[in-house]
C-alpha cells in the first residue's frame, strides 16, 4: 500500500472528523441545524476503508441513520452535505433529508435510513437485484450494533444466506445502541458470530485501523 493511497485515507479521515465537528458546533452552540444529529467521531475509518476497496461503477451502499461520514467517503462535497443538514435546497437530496436520510443515486448510495435495522432488507435486495442481472456488483450494507437485535438483521442474513447474495453486511459495533451496552442488550455480546448462525463467514477487525478495515 503505497504513502500516496494512505495519505488519501488520512486526508478522508480527518475530513470527516471536522466536518463532525463543525456540525456539532452548528447543532449545539449555534442552533442552525435542527431535529436529530448522529455523528460519526471515531468511526471514519470503517466508511474510510471500506469504500475504498469497492468498484464505484457498480457496488451499491446503503447505512442507518449515522451517514454523514458514508456520503463524505463516497465523495458527495462538504458543502451540500452541510446545506442538507441545514435543510437547504441545495442539500444533497434538496433539503428534504436532513442528518439521517443523505443519499446519491449518482454514487449509488442509497442512504441513509432512520428506522434502525430496517435498511437490511434493502440491502438484501439491492444484492439479489445484482444477482439476477448478472453484473458482478455487491452492495455494502452498514448498521449499528443495536440493529443486531432486530428482526430485519435477522430475516436478511437469513435471506442472504439461503440465496448465496452479493453483499458485505458490515457492523459498525460503537458499543452503545441508544445508549445501552451492547452486553445488556446481546446475550453474545461478540457480535460477529452471529452470522454463523446463518452460514455466513465473518471476521472481527478493528475499526479504528483504516488498512484492516480495507
Amino acid at each position: 500500500m503505497d504513502k500516496a493511497t494512505l495519505l488519501e485515507w488520512y486526508h478522508q479521515m480527518v475530513l470527516i472528523r471536522r466536518f463532525e465537528e463543525r456540525s456539532d458546533e452548528l447543532y449545539q452552540l449555534e442552533g442552525k441545524i435542527k431535529g436529530f444529529l448522529h455523528l460519526y467521531i471515531g468511526q471514519e475509518a470503517v466508511a474510510v476503508g471500506t469504500i475504498a476497496a469497492r468498484d464505484p461503477q457498480r457496488d451499491h451502499l446503503i447505512t442507518a441513520y449515522r451517514d454523514h461520514g458514508h456520503a463524505l467517503a463516497v465523495g458527495l462535497e462538504p458543502g451540500p452535505v452541510m446545506a442538507e443538514l441545514m435543510g437547504k435546497a441545495t442539500g444533497v437530496v434538496g433539503g428534504r433529508g436532513g442528518s439521517m436520510h443523505m443519499a446519491s443515486k449518482e454514487k449509488k448510495f442509497w442512504g441513509g435510513y432512520g428506522i434502525v435495522g430496517a435498511h437490511l432488507t434493502l440491502g438484501t435486495g439491492m444484492a439479489l437485484a445484482e444477482q439476477y442481472k448478472g453484473t458482478g456488483g455487491v452492495c455494502l450494507c452498514y448498521f449499528g450494533d443495536g440493529a443486531t437485535n432486530i428482526g430485519y438483521f435477522h430475516e436478511s442474513l437469513n435471506m442472504a444466506g439461503v440465496w448465496d447474495l452479493p453483499i458485505v453486511f458490515i457492523c459498525e459495533n460503537n458499543k452503545y445502541g441508544m445508549g445501552t451496552a451492547v452486553d445488556r442488550a446481546s446475550a453474545n455480546p461478540n457480535l460477529s458470530e452471529k452470522a454463523k448462525a446463518y452460514n455466513i463467514p465473518a471476521k472481527k477487525i478493528d475499526g479504528m485501523n483504516v488498512r484492516e478495515v480495507y
